[in-house]
């Protein structure tokens, strides 16, 4: 089994360097997907409620005969249920459809600032997290200013931030300013525009020297800087190899040249959370 190396928030959270993104993994063959990942080594699943697939998840848990105690299973909070009584409930039923104890690591989806109601939804997981039936809170897609005021609010601060990192977006700044409050970043579409960016010539050389594909390169830059990648994989040749670049260690040289394809208006749509909204 591949070792993955694991990061730390300020609050000894830990989370392993390469988890299984789950959008789009539904139904049975979704269920037989993250059995299949769990069983060749992935402990930390992300999935959300807007994906409706947290059955699948947890009966792929469930079924891949794994202790219940070795996996990190996540899930998001929707933008329609941020105020507090829907937030409540929506996390209580995300719960239910993950037919888990308590989620693990529950986030909010995007913040949503126009509707200005992210604090309460923040306060709902604070509440769930004193209940014990969620054991970690985070949030995804947020901005410094919105850090800062639910942590203001709260007193309470994320253990992780994810948010869109690749290599045409590398987010150096967010990166930076999650390091310094021991806010780990998960980077959700890691791989980019993946057919566009894994012809890049810089990515290819580096994947030729080490002997991988393109696709595992970009897994290794997110591992050498500190970012936890969850990309989706189906089959579990792709699991596989994914996987497997958790151990890969790229040099300095080589992060930087993959990191300086950033790209104004690097962003894969229109999704800037200042004025993105996802309900």
């Amino acid at each position: 089994m591949t070792a993955v190396p694991v990061f730390t928030a300020h609050n000894g959270f830990r989370l392993p360097a390469v988890g299984l993104g789950t959008y789009r993994l539904n139904g049975e063959d979704g269920a037989r997907s993250v059995a299949a990942a769990i069983e060749l080594g992935y402990r930390l699943i992300d999935s959300a409620f807007n994906y409706e697939n947290e059955g699948a998840v947890g009966a792929g848990v469930r079924a891949s005969g794994v202790d219940r105690s070795e996996i990190i299973v996540t899930t998001k909070l929707p933008g329609r249920h941020h105020e507090t009584s829907k937030a409540r409930t929506s996390i209580e039923e995300s719960r239910f459809r993950l037919g888990l104890d308590a989620t693990d690591l529950h986030l909010i989806h995007w913040p949503n600032p126009s509707a200005g109601r992210y604090e309460q939804a923040w306060q709902a997981l604070v509440d769930a997290q004193q209940r014990g039936t969620v054991r970690h809170i985070g949030v995804s897609n947020f901005l410094p200013e919105h850090l800062d005021r639910i942590e203001a609010a709260s007193g309470v601060r994320p253990v992780v931030n994810q948010i869109e990192v690749h290599p045409y977006f590398p987010q150096e700044e967010a990166l930076a300013l999650h390091a310094e409050r021991g806010i780990l970043t998960e980077a959700w579409s890691p791989l980019g525009r993946a057919r566009e960016v894994v012809n890049e010539p810089v990515i290819t050389e580096i994947a030729d020297s080490h002997g991988i594909s393109p696709v595992q390169a970009i897994v290794a830059w997110h591992v050498a800087r500190g970012t936890v990648s969850i990309p989706k994989a189906s089959s579990p040749e792709h699991q596989r190899t994914n996987l497997e670049a958790a151990a890969i260690v790229l040099d300095a040289a080589e992060v930087e040249a993959i990191t300086a394809l950033g790209r104004p208006g690097g962003r894969l749509f229109d999704a800037d959370p200042a004025t993105h909204e996802e309900m």
